[in-house]
């Protein structure tokens, strides 16, 4: 079950959507392409030993690939020569080294239960295992909503409640060790957190954008905005990153969630939950602006504000205005 947000509408009054990503082990990448396409139907538009793409009617494209880079490069240029042999060699080594990704197309959220409980629940009776399987993994569920509007007040909304709630989301979601300690979720750091607050919305999405890049020039953010921030302006983004897996695509990237499949209690629908909280957050200015001055008025020299203590008074707070 996916909780709908407040705002379940672009500007153009057309369903939001939202792609995710779920990143697995225990399973062959062909026997997981199998297990999609018998859960969900679709026909087999490309393969090689790094992935496979499933079309499937009504909803679009859903890639099952290998999660490494170098691999997928590999794939695509052997795919076909006779080289392509060392790359299935090193498909079968990475299947037990590395993830698995069901990566989504963008669904209407109002299809998303639909869709992806049926998904989830075929992947995890066939033995596919999530974040706890290994002490090493770092295993989690990537969710890619579009934003209403790229309205530079709106943008920062968001980004201010993520940032606010950026502790007291690491304890919801019972962030496992493995995902913490590793670079690809880190949070914004206390003093972006600051500026947001004491600066307030900013005039235009440029000014928003050398904010952001200022404090976080990297991809490796629990609440990434390069993509979504690309669509602004592609050049900027590139010219402080350098990374060309950056694409754009008007979407906030939320990479916060575990992915616990093998767990008959789990759900995407528990992962969505924290983005549906940060999401009702962002469209409440009152809220959003006390929460903002009680931020700052913990915060103390040198020390900063004490997280622990401020994620603690943000549960009944947040369940006093039925956000969680």
């Amino acid at each position: 079950m996916f909780t709908l947000p407040a705002v379940t509408h672009t500007r153009r009054d057309a369903w939001r959507r939202a792609g995710l990503e779920i990143e697995f082990t225990g399973l062959s990448l062909d026997d997981a392409a199998n297990v999609v396409q018998k859960a969900i139907g679709g026909e087999r538009r490309q393969a090689d030993a790094a992935h496979c793409v499933l079309a499937v009617p009504g909803a679009g494209d859903f890639t099952i690939e290998i999660d490494w880079d170098f691999l997928k490069r590999q794939a695509a240029e052997q795919n076909g020569s006779s080289g392509e042999g060392w790359v299935e060699l090193l498909s079968l080594a990475a299947e037990r080294i590395v993830p698995l990704e069901v990566v989504c197309p963008p669904i209407p959220l109002d299809k998303l239960a639909l869709l992806l409980d049926p998904l989830v629940d075929a992947l995890r009776n066939a033995g596919a295992a999530g974040t706890r399987d290994s002490v090493i993994a770092a295993y989690g569920v990537h969710i890619n909503t579009e934003a209403p509007d790229l309205e530079a007040g709106t943008l920062w909304r968001y980004l201010v409640a993520f940032a606010l709630l950026q502790w007291w989301l690491v304890d919801a979601h019972a962030v496992d060790l493995a995902r913490r300690v590793s670079p690809y979720v880190d949070l914004y750091p206390e003093a972006y957190t600051r500026t947001l607050c004491e600066r307030g919305p900013p005039a235009t999405g440029k000014a928003l954008l050398a904010t952001y890049l200022e404090h976080n020039s990297t991809r490796n953010r629990a609440l990434d905005m390069l993509p979504l921030l690309s669509v602004l302006d592609a050049a900027a983004v590139q010219a402080a990153v350098q990374d060309d897996r950056v694409k754009a695509r008007p979407a906030f990237h939320y990479r916060l969630p575990n992915c616990l499949i093998d767990d008959p209690d789990w759900s995407l629908g528990n992962a969505w939950e924290g983005w549906r909280i940060i999401d009702d957050l962002a469209q409440r200015p009152q809220d959003l602006a006390h929460l903002a001055t009680a931020f700052l008025e913990r915060g103390r020299p040198l020390v900063g504000v004490d997280r622990a203590a401020w994620s603690t008074e943000l549960t009944p707070w947040l369940r006093d205005r039925e956000l969680a």
